[in-house]
């Protein structure tokens, strides 16, 4: 059994696992340097068995911290919702900072365990969310975790967790690309993800970083479904003149995914009932039904929807072939 590693670990399947320097005084050196490390994590096949009751997964992803990527998530979940006939799961794998819980207004649930598993939090009946926010005794305690021990974490959530029958599973990632999306990833690879949704702000300082988060898609095979441009403008409720806030100073992601050949599923403009409603732990949808951020937001659950509805038609034929 792999113990938590040390800082500077090359990998259990480096050729210098083991070996390296910072290998010495591990009490992992000489499983490493077996190779017996190496070995594939048994939890990826129960994973994937896990899983077959889950018919979508979508990650959401930012390069950046604040770009409203919480946010996306909990209004992706609320509108998949808003048809009763449509299972949703949402599953909070920022360790360090689960804002989820307050978003969705479950701040204080607990969670339950059962014979089947850890039983997620629910919103409503086909709407159920699972966050480590929910094992804090309090939403102030910190978590301070090493990658081995956030790994596990994620582990548990998604061998351990009774979703049920799902069709759509969000998890909501932490900002860049590190271990916890690694290793979501690694986990569910066998099981088949979807697709990425990318979330980014117009400014430069915000693309860099969204440039960044597709090179990681690319590089592990991770299918993009599109961008969505947060905070993209204020349109003044009174005047009604539009404002960039935060001024897209080289075309913000518009020009951006036309030079990566990405698709940008929205612009989602500046609307503080949007902050509001999150602090309520309230739908946005709700709240402002007729606001533009609202049209944005359903225009790109129905992309996002359509997207997948194209995956499993493909998978389907795959199969049948």
């Amino acid at each position: 059994m792999m113990e938590e590693a040390p800082h500077g670990c090359p990998g259990a399947d480096s050729a210098q696992a083991g070996r390296g320097a910072s290998c010495q005084g591990c009490p992992n050196q000489r499983l490493c340097a077996s190779g017996a490390g190496a070995a594939p994590d048994p939890a990826i096949e129960e994973i994937k068995e896990k899983m077959k009751t889950v018919k979508h997964k979508i990650l959401v992803l930012s390069g950046k911290g604040g770009v409203g990527k919480s946010t996306f998530s909990a209004h992706l979940a609320h509108g998949l919702a808003e048809d009763e006939n449509t299972q949703v799961a949402l599953l909070d794998i920022d360790i360090c900072g689960p804002s989820i819980p307050k978003i969705m207004g479950l701040e204080g649930e607990q969670v339950h365990q059962s014979g089947s598993g850890w039983s997620p939090v629910y919103v409503e009946d086909n709407l159920g969310v699972m966050s480590v926010g929910f094992l804090l005794s309090s939403p102030d305690d910190a978590v301070i975790w090493r990658g081995p021990k956030k790994s596990g974490m994620i582990k548990q959530f998604l061998r351990d967790v009774d979703w049920g029958d799902v069709d759509y599973l969000i998890v909501d990632t932490p900002p860049g690309t590190s271990d916890e999306h690694l290793s979501v990833v690694q986990y569910l690879a066998a099981a088949h993800i979807d697709g990425a949704v990318i979330i980014t702000t117009p400014q430069e300082v915000s693309l860099q970083d969204v440039r960044k988060e597709i090179s990681f898609c690319h590089k592990v095979k991770l299918p993009i479904i599109g961008v969505v441009e947060n905070m993209s403008g204020f349109v003044c409720p009174k005047c009604k003149k539009e404002s960039q806030i935060f001024p897209p100073t080289t075309g913000g992601a518009e020009i951006m995914c036309q030079d990566l050949k990405v698709p940008l599923l929205a612009k989602v403009p500046l609307d503080p009932h949007i902050g509001k409603s999150c602090d309520k732990g309230q739908s946005f949808f709700v709240e402002a039904p007729g606001s533009p951020a609202t049209l944005a937001y359903r225009s790109v659950i129905k992309r996002i929807q359509e997207f997948c509805s194209a995956q499993q038609s493909n998978k389907e034929n795959l199969i049948s072939s």
